[in-house]
């Protein structure tokens, strides 16, 4: 069985290649996913949320920078930071829970900026702010 480390860095490479396929693959049918707008359930209430990422940071000159990345357990979490052609993403983090080889937990929390704008954006356009 996959470790949590495992689990987490396979959704970071199938991210990086814009494999949303294999982002989703990653979650339990009963995943539930927190972010800003509310929490998302199962990988089907997920996939609007990881379309949305997969096409903005499929954009040339996006870039992706980890900050940190800790597992301890079924827990690990990652600080990154981002910019894409529409957005900066300060200080964002993903926590994760993972058992039995699939995630069943996520939180996703950051501070993004829209380019252009002289306020802060959504995360993934209408999922609202952390």
């Amino acid at each position: 069985m996959p470790t949590t480390t495992d689990v987490v860095n396979q959704h970071l490479k199938c991210f990086g290649e814009h494999d949303l396929d294999g982002v989703l693959a990653d979650y339990s049918s009963d995943a539930v996913l927190f972010i800003p707008g509310g929490p998302l359930r199962g990988p089907d209430a997920i996939k609007p949320f990881f379309q949305a990422l997969v096409s903005e940071f499929s954009k040339p000159g996006a870039t992706f920078l980890m900050g940190q990345q800790h597992s301890d357990g079924d827990y690990a979490y990652i600080l990154w930071s981002a910019e894409t052609a529409d957005n900066t993403y300060e200080a964002a983090t993903d926590t994760f829970i993972v058992r039995n080889g699939k995630m069943s937990g996520a939180i996703v929390c950051c501070q993004n900026h829209a380019k252009g704008l002289n306020h802060q954006s959504s995360l993934a356009t209408g999922f609202g702010h952390c």
